[in-house]
Formats: C-alpha cells, sequence, structure tokens
C-alpha cells in the first residue's frame, strides 16, 4: 500500500493536482500558445434569484488555497445568506488560478450545502437544544468541515472529537446503544450507574432509554437509577417507533407522573426539519445526522465572464463583472459592477485577496452571528413540507 487512506493531501490541493484533468489540457495549450489572459471569473450557482436561501461556506478553505497567487478575490461574508448571483469573484491571469477551479469549488459547495441544512433544522425548532450528530455519514477527512458549517448554520453543539479540536470546540456526547449492551439484556441500571460513576462531572448525565425495553419503563428506571438524571434520548429505531410523538408524550407525563419534571427529553435517529416541527412542542432538544450532513453539495460553478476588460461569458452565463448587494428590506440584488446599486443598499462583496494575500480574518462566532442575524434580515423561514 503506497497510502494509508485514500485521502487526497493538502499538499496536492495547494499545487493545483487535485484538479480535474481538462484542466492540465489548457494549461498545456495555453503555455503552448503563449497565452496567459487577464480575466475575470465569478463561482455561482444560479444566475438570478430564486427565493430559496443558501448559507455561504468554506471561505476559510477557499482563501488558504488562492493565497500566494497573484489574483485579487473578493467575495460575500462566511454566513452570508444568498439567492442568487456570485458569491466569489478572482480576477488575475487565468494561468494562476485555472488548475485550483475543482478543488475551490469544493471547498465552498459541499460546506454550504451542509450550512443550509443546518440552517433549515435551526429554524425548524428555534427554542429547542440541536446537536450535530452527523460525523459517522460522511468520510472521516472531513470531519471538521462537517461540523464547522454545522455550528455556522447554528446548530448548538457538535459530536467529533478530533473535529473539536481542529475548529476549537469541545464535542459532546453521552451513551450509545452499544454500552448498554456490553452489560447485558435486563442489567441497565448497571450501565447508567457505571457511566455515572466514570465521565467527568461537568458530562450532563443524559441516559439512553430505548435498548431493550419499552421506552417509558427505560427512561422511569433511569431517573429512579441516576440521582439528578440531567434528561434521557430516544433514538427509537424507525421500525419500532410506530407514533413517535405518542410515544414521547407518553415517556413525558410518567416521568412527571412520578416527580421527575426536571429529567427532559432528547430525541436523535433520522430527525429531519419535519420531525423537529413535529415534536419541538414535546421534547427538550435533538440530535439531527444525516439530513445535516448528508446534504448535496451547492452546484457553483466557476465561470470567465470578462477577458480583458471585455464581456466574455459562455451562452447561458450573464457576462460582465458583477456586484451583489443587500437592501434594507432584506432583498438580495445582483448589478453589473460598473452601475449603480439600488438604493440604501449595501454591497456584499468585499475584498477577500490582494494581489496574493489574504486580508480578511475568519472568526466562526463570528460568521454565526452574521448568518442569525441575516437570516432575521432576510426574513428566512426554512423550508417547508415534508423534506
Amino acid at each position: 500500500m503506497t497510502e494509508e487512506f485514500d485521502i487526497v493531501s493538502p499538499e496536492a490541493i495547494r499545487e493545483g493536482r487535485a484538479t480535474d484533468a481538462y484542466f492540465d489540457r489548457t494549461m498545456e495549450a495555453l503555455e503552448h500558445a503563449g497565452k496567459n489572459p487577464d480575466v475575470v471569473a465569478e463561482v455561482t450557482a444560479n444566475q438570478f434569484a430564486t427565493d430559496r436561501w443558501k448559507l455561504l461556506a468554506g471561505l476559510k478553505d477557499a482563501a488558504a488555497l488562492l493565497e500566494g497567487r497573484p489574483v485579487d478575490v473578493d467575495a460575500l461574508p462566511e454566513g452570508q445568506l444568498f439567492d442568487g448571483g456570485p458569491v466569489m469573484r478572482i480576477e488575475g491571469p487565468y494561468r494562476e488560478f485555472c488548475r485550483l477551479e475543482t478543488a475551490l469549488l469544493g471547498f465552498l459547495s459541499h460546506p454550504t450545502g451542509i450550512a443550509t441544512r443546518a440552517l433549515e433544522a435551526r429554524y425548524a425548532a428555534p427554542e429547542s437544544t440541536v446537536l450535530s450528530f452527523g460525523s459517522r455519514h460522511v468520510h472521516p477527512s472531513i470531519g471538521a468541515m462537517v461540523e464547522h458549517s454545522a455550528l455556522l448554520g447554528g446548530l448548538d453543539g457538535i459530536s467529533n472529537v478530533a473535529a473539536g479540536e481542529v475548529i476549537g470546540r469541545e464535542a459532546g456526547g453521552t451513551m450509545p446503544h452499544a454500552l448498554m449492551i456490553c452489560f447485558g439484556r435486563g442489567n441497565q441500571e448497571a450501565a447508567w450507574q457505571a457511566f455515572d460513576a466514570a465521565v467527568p462531572e461537568e458530562t450532563p448525565r443524559i441516559a439512553l432509554t430505548d435498548t431493550y425495553s419499552d421506552e417509558t419503563d427505560e427512561a422511569l428506571r433511569a431517573a429512579e437509577a441516576i440521582e439528578d438524571l440531567a434528561g434521557v434520548r430516544l433514538d427509537t429505531t424507525g421500525s419500532r417507533r410506530g407514533d413517535f410523538r405518542h410515544i414521547v408524550r407518553e415517556v413525558r407525563w410518567t416521568l412527571d407522573a412520578y416527580g421527575h419534571e426536571d429529567v427532559d427529553l432528547f430525541l436523535s435517529g433520522g430527525i429531519t426539519p419535519a420531525t423537529l416541527r413535529e415534536l419541538r412542542d414535546v421534547a427538550d432538544g435533538f440530535g439531527v445526522g444525516s439530513y445535516v450532513a448528508n446534504a448535496d453539495p451547492l452546484d457553483f460553478a466557476l465561470d470567465i465572464v470578462e477577458l480583458d476588460g471585455e464581456p466574455a461569458a459562455k451562452r447561458g452565463k450573464l457576462t460582465g463583472k458583477k456586484s451583489v448587494y443587500r437592501t434594507t428590506d432584506g432583498g438580495h440584488h445582483i448589478r453589473l459592477a460598473d452601475r449603480d446599486g439600488p438604493a440604501d443598499a449595501k454591497s456584499l462583496m468585499e475584498p477577500l485577496i490582494r494581489d496574493g494575500e489574504v486580508v480578511r480574518e475568519f472568526d466562526l462566532d463570528t460568521a454565526i452571528d452574521r448568518a442569525a442575524t441575516d437570516a432575521e434580515r432576510v426574513g428566512y423561514a426554512g423550508v417547508t413540507g415534508d423534506e
């Protein structure tokens, strides 16, 4: 074996080797012809506004990729909502970034898809604790990107330990069914009590209560087995759920009837925005996994729109260098860069790189706040219907 894992190295990405082969052929042809035109290239998903808001993510990695190249780059801030038009603009000699297109689009497309799904989950249960449980659904090499994007979209916590170390956040979690099974059928109390005795004091005492018997039975047993139990988690498999809302309400009723009103209910397993809306009034928190982590990448494309100062876009793309604006009423507007923007509008395109130097700082907390503020500004309401 030449490599321990099937992972493209950071060095290969930076050097432009993580590219589609036709960009190598493009470079060969341009070099042979002695051509290296000055271009304006834009990263865009939709040419016009769609009224379906997306949340931009992945900008720090994109900036790191372009750093050191003799180009100027402008981009929307990370955590900005958009529903059309460019999110990034690159100006400079085309051969300086030709081979980087494949990686650049991946750095933006996948995180943006995940952050957008996280935002949808957040707005489906705005008053609930919603945690990111999705790392197991993706290649482990991108765990930090997944958790970063989930937090950007407004989720309250993450589960991936290594990812937390990368992004400067502490991962959280309690117990899986495997722990319960290791103690054997009928010995659930022993498992809960071992957990309570072993884990750090600051770890919430949340017991998994659907391993072997009825959820109501196990929840009550856990509450009586652990002093100051913070909550119980139901992760009941879909084949056994039936009317899950009724099960959750029954657990709540039983806990209350036996004096455990302070024990919270957490739900996980196949949670979607539809589930969150259905159950947010009967549960205190949720773990969302595949809905966020398995998000489809947004279909960004990078297109040359100007060649040596002249409009040059291909058919089906809006030609010319563009600016993007947010108006005070929350509108998202796209204009040619040499034309006036709307009245009372703020330009969203901000300097990212100047002559190869990154001129913007990246802070996750700032981006999270930006996303929440911008969602309110545009009247974001999430997704509706069955997701």
